[in-house]
């Protein structure tokens, strides 16, 4: 075998051995700095990522980094056009177009790669490294697109009217939560940036740096997003929280669930009307007043007492001004809110009972998917006295407008309907369902014991001129400090039900009735 050597100014050298030629050593030369910078750089332009990572030394890493780049940043490198060289170092500019979901921008920057001999066969390629995509980039961070926002909406009602909540200010917090729930669902784009993202390895408290964001677009133009609400409806709502103190109100159908007015007096506070966390007083009676029919504790017409005061678990509790009804039946303590008839009733239910007649029949606790943050309601396993006032609403049951504006709406049908603010088709989410109905004739004396307070009991008052299908229940909860309780009442007229409380506004009939009453009347009188 023969062998033959020559060197050559700036070429380094190599042998031939049967005609193979050895890898090439020593710096790249000029011409092969801008061939193999223009070889990569053209590839890249032309979206040919395997072709740009196979012109690196590391083609792998490069080739992952690449597909990153178009599919992860979603960024399309337009036009790269190399610098003047030195030596190694090639300096070039990118115009590159980003586009996320219809969000369209360019974005522009200097940068440099290398050129190095390859390991192996010597060829001259670019020498990899994260900065080669981005001058920011350092090793193991990657591009992404984050979210800066909820994609806007433009809620409507139910007939596609506007719901401005500069019109509708108690609609300022339930629109908010439809922003961030539907935004993407309805057709809106969120605002975005492309910002570098720290490696996989840091710790997940760990922030980006202040200056991460290479490229902001602002939200385009809002999505449409229709609700169950009626703009009628809410004006009326909002009529006459406005003219009330620490009022909140909710108004649904009962047959559907559909949410038809959210209010609140307090705009800038919290939403009692769907978060609030209060204890319902008396109200809770129709619940506990289910429980009492269907373990035939309580007839409607049957004696059933009602002392001034009773006793359980060593607590006394009273009547409002210590009233009584001698020889009286379950239907006139139910129509008098009479809170003895319950509390001499408390040895005789376990005290998972009402915990479990509240989720089971009505849906209290349950998961529901209103459409927007909301509490469901508790109702917890007590004992002893606190299962008492449990059975009163006092204690630790807590709920709101919203859970007893269903509670009401489930003692009109039967049956617990979820309710909801958007359509569950937009998302395909599954609304929450009850374990089972109310006994049918559990439901038919219920029904029948609340149309009897709305027409002659302690909501009366408040439910005159409401003709037809009506029911009613007022309740009065104490809270530790106050000097007045919190009223509430909950009412149907139809299939329209409403349930309001009155924070430190006293009794609930002569409080919450008179809102809720002229809610229902004036919407009545509407259709």
């Amino acid at each position: 075998m023969t062998s033959l050597a020559l060197a050559g100014a700036g070429l380094g050298t190599w042998a031939a051995f049967g005609g193979e030629q050895a890898p090439r050593t020593g710096p790249p030369t000029a011409s092969e700095v801008r061939d193999a910078a223009d070889a990569f750089l053209e590839a890249w332009a032309g979206g040919d990522t395997a072709e740009a990572a196979e012109r690196t030394d590391d083609a792998k890493t490069a080739g992952a980094a690449l597909r990153d780049y178009r599919e992860r940043a979603h960024l399309a490198a337009q036009d790269l056009r190399a610098g003047t060289p030195a030596g190694a170092r090639v300096p070039f500019s990118v115009k590159a177009d980003f586009v996320y979901e219809g969000a369209r921008a360019p974005l522009t920057y200097d940068t440099a790669l290398t050129v190095v001999r390859r390991p192996g066969d010597g060829k001259a390629v670019v020498h990899w490294e994260p900065r080669v995509l981005h001058p920011r980039l350092g090793r193991g961070q990657r591009l992404s697109v984050q979210e800066t926002g909820a994609a806007p909406v433009n809620a409507v009602d139910r007939d596609g009217r506007a719901l401005d909540t500069r019109a509708f200010p108690s609609l300022g917090p339930v629109v908010d939560g439809l922003r961030q729930a539907f935004g993407k669902a309805a057709g809106g784009r969120p605002a975005v940036e492309l910002r570098v993202e720290p490696p996989a390895a840091a710790s997940a408290d760990a922030q980006p740096p202040g200056d991460a964001a290479l490229l902001s677009v602002a939200e385009s133009a809002p999505g449409r997003l229709r609700t169950t609400l009626d703009a009628r409806v809410q004006k009326v709502a909002e009529r006459e929280v406005a003219v009330r103190a620490d009022a909140s109100l909710v108004v649904l159908k009962p047959s559907t669930g559909e949410i038809l007015a959210v209010a609140n007096s307090r705009t800038g506070g919290p939403n009692t009307a769907l978060e609030g966390r209060l204890a319902p007083g008396s109200t809770m009676k129709m619940i506990t007043g289910s429980l009492l029919l269907e373990k035939r504790l309580a007839s409607s017409d049957k004696p059933h007492p009602c002392p001034k005061t009773a006793s359980y678990g060593g607590w006394q509790f009273h009547n409002v001004d210590d009233f009584f009804i001698p020889g009286g039946t379950f239907r006139s303590s139910f129509a008098a809110s009479c809170n003895t008839a319950f509390i001499t009733q408390a040895g005789r239910v376990a005290d998972e009972d009402l915990s479990r007649q509240a989720r089971e029949v009505f849906g209290i606790g349950e998961r529901w998917s209103v459409g927007v943050p909301a509490f469901t309601g508790s109702v917890p396993v007590e004992h002893a006295a606190s299962k008492a006032a449990s059975m009163i609403g006092q204690g630790r049951v807590r709920m709101n407008p919203l859970t007893m504006a269903s509670v009401i709406s489930t003692a009109r049908t039967g049956q617990f309907t979820q309710p909801y603010l958007v359509a569950p088709a937009l998302d395909h989410r599954t609304l929450a369902t009850a374990r089972r109905p109310l006994d049918a004739a559990a439901h038919g004396q219920l029904r029948d014991l609340l149309r009897t307070t709305a027409t002659s009991g302690s909501a009366a008052g408040s439910m005159a001129g409401l003709r037809g299908d009506i029911g009613a229940k007022t309740g009065s909860a104490e809270v530790i400090g106050q000097e007045e309780p919190n009223g509430w009442f909950a009412a149907w007229h139809g299939d329209l039900a409403a349930a309001a409380v009155m924070q430190r506004g006293g009794r609930g009939g002569e409080s919450a009735g008179p809102l809720v009453a002229a809610v229902l009347r004036a919407v009545g009188a509407g259709r």
